[in-house]
């Protein structure tokens, strides 16, 4: 009996330290079907062997589903994602809307902060707006009264997308902002970071990325040396994993994550601890 305690014990004390450790944290999925997609990513998390400890999803999938003027649409989208994350606890709910509905934007940001909302996802690509727009300084403002952090699309998809999203977080120091993609193959502009840092007044350190699908493409390639060097510039602590699924699998971003030249803190932090620490989960 003895014998089967300090086992039992021994055993308690191996597995606690383990449990202690955040997980995997997926921030970029698209149920672009709700619970459908939902049903389809968790069957390829098991059939990957993956575990997840939580997933930021969103609902929109293009500007037919999110367009300008039409806040009722949003809102309907908004409530359905909610409607499922309060069945599946490990969903992190990423709200919307269109910057470009200007109070009616303002209004359903306030409504769904109130519901719980942490992450707001808007996409200058699909939505068609311009990031350089008072309308979404005003969103963005508004986000960071409400402690809601802000995802923004980086893939410099359009022009200038870099250098805009910049100035957006320069004219917005009390909203956290992430952006999606580290700027994909653009992903040098964000070293200004380490020389922004040192400006006086300048830099309120409230930027983050993901690093969804651009780790996949960039890992084992001729640039590798030089994402890692930019991820440890914009800093460790600032930057988080993401599938971007349907169109990337999480295997494909955390097999990309383990093979770039990081230690194992730093690619835990990346994996998972980072979103724990930002979203208190």
């Amino acid at each position: 009996m003895k014998r089967w305690i300090i086992g039992l014990a021994l055993a308690v004390a191996v597995v606690r330290p383990a449990a202690a450790q955040p997980g995997l944290f997926d921030l970029h999925v698209h149920f672009h079907r709700g619970e459908e997609s939902l049903r389809a990513y968790e069957a390829q998390l098991r059939a990957d062997g993956l575990a997840v400890t939580g997933y930021g999803a969103m609902w929109f999938g293009g500007p037919n589903q999110a367009a300008t003027g039409n806040p009722a649409a949003i809102r309907a989208g908004n409530d359905a994602l909610l409607s499922l994350a309060r069945k599946h606890p490990a969903m992190l709910p990423v709200a919307t809307v269109h910057p470009y509905d200007g109070e009616a934007a303002l209004a359903e940001l306030t409504r769904v902060a109130g519901l719980g909302v942490k992450l707001l996802k808007i996409h200058a690509h699909t939505q068609r707006f311009d990031n350089a727009d008072p309308r979404v300084l005003a969103v963005a403002k508004k986000a960071g009264d409400l402690g809601v952090v802000v995802l923004m699309d980086n893939a410099n998809i359009l022009p200038g997308d870099n250098e805009k999203l910049f100035n957006l977080a320069l004219a917005a120091p009390k909203t956290k902002f992430i952006f999606a993609h580290m700027g994909a193959l653009n992903f040098r502009f964000w070293n200004i970071l380490k020389g922004a840092r040192t400006a006086e007044n300048l830099f309120g350190d409230n930027i983050y990325f993901d690093i969804s699908a651009t780790v996949a493409i960039v890992a084992d390639s001729p640039i590798e040396d030089e994402f890692v060097w930019t991820i440890r510039n914009v800093g460790v602590e600032h930057v988080l994993l993401g599938s971007d699924y349907p169109q990337f699998s999480l295997k494909q971003n955390v097999d990309a994550l383990n093979a770039l030249p990081l230690t194992d803190a730093e690619k835990a932090k990346i994996a998972g601890e980072n979103a724990a620490k930002l979203f208190g989960r």
